[in-house]
């Protein structure tokens, strides 16, 4: 099965030419624009039981192609999400999908266990957390407190976890009740206060004034109505404009960056694109493109997720494949 686009049927197709009978396997998929296109292939000297495997192997070469011709018409492009940018996002979802399709029950477990810890130890590091991965690893495998490490950076982790578990069981949609179950998550047990903030709070090495507490709600349902109407734009560009602007909002407390990064993903995952993960070495790079967004240079954050998207794929999902 393909996500992000429906499989209608698979079928041997007889057809009349001239009073000769001629076959065809076929299959019917809904494409990025809700249509319906029927996509086949003439199978020579047909016989009933005969291997089917190499026509089905072409076929599917030819939904794939048929499903990023699709979503590059679908989207709009610019200088940075060109079709040719689009076309290569969209490959990469249709290679996350087959990856997912080879694996075992077992299998799919172990490689959302692996990206949790990664996820998790990157995600922290950027914010000052002083946990190792063998750490983040003891911790998240065993569920256990460890002692002589600071018990914030403990439940920091141990929440994140439970965090990703919670999205990649409910797929929730990206709205205010989520994002505020998100936070209540990712904080439980740290001292920070639920819900929005109450007090105006500042971005450390950032020149910009974040939202006053009174105005976040209305900001908050503004940024969701934005995302809302900004369906004819990729999904990865949507999740930039989304972080960029949820981060200058910075709606918490506490835990901004954290539930931040964790929307970009669910934005990715709901729309069936494989996640991402900003590493620690990249903290600098990051926070310039934040910045940059602040003052309505919105590139620098477009490349910076283009790559980190790219280089998961690359680097954590396509490699895990190859050792199982």
């Amino acid at each position: 099965m393909y996500v992000g686009v429906t499989i209608v049927m698979v079928f041997v197709r007889a057809k009349k030419i001239k009073g000769k009978k001629h076959h065809y396997l076929e299959k019917s998929i809904r494409l990025a624009n809700g249509k319906i296109k029927k996509i086949s292939i003439y199978i020579k000297d047909y016989k009933p039981k005969m291997d089917l495997n190499s026509y089905e192997s072409i076929l599917n070469k030819r939904i794939s192609e048929e499903i990023v011709r699709s979503a590059t018409e679908k989207y709009q492009n610019d200088l940075i999400f060109t079709k040719s940018k689009l076309a290569k996002l969209e490959e990469i979802k249709l290679g996350y999908q087959n990856i997912l399709k080879k694996l075992t029950a077992k299998q799919f477990q172990d490689i959302i266990d692996r990206f949790t810890v990664n996820f998790i130890y990157e995600s922290n590091a950027i914010e000052g957390n002083s946990l190792t991965l063998k750490d983040v690893t003891y911790i998240i495998q065993e569920k256990k407190i460890l002692q002589e490490k600071d018990l914030r950076e403990v439940y920091e982790t141990l929440n994140t976890r439970k965090a990703l578990q919670w999205i990649f069981e409910n797929k929730p949609k990206l709205n205010e009740k989520n994002i505020l179950e998100l936070h209540k998550i990712i904080v439980e047990n740290t001292g920070v206060t639920l819900g929005y903030k109450k007090l105006p709070n500042f971005l450390l090495g950032r020149n910009v004034q974040t939202t006053p507490p009174e105005k976040v709600g209305l900001e908050m349902k503004n940024l969701l109505r934005d995302y809302e109407n900004n369906q004819n734009i990729h999904p990865l560009q949507r999740a930039a404009l989304f972080h960029g602007n949820f981060e200058k909002i910075h709606p918490f407390e506490d835990g901004n960056g954290r539930v931040g990064r964790l929307l970009i993903n669910i934005i990715l995952l709901n729309n069936s694109y494989p996640p991402l993960i900003i590493r620690k070495t990249q903290r600098v790079a990051y926070f310039h493109a934040l910045e940059a967004f602040d003052s309505k240079h919105f590139d620098n954050l477009y490349w910076f997720l283009i790559e980190k998207y790219e280089n998961t794929y690359e680097n954590f999902f396509k490699i895990y494949v190859q050792y199982i």
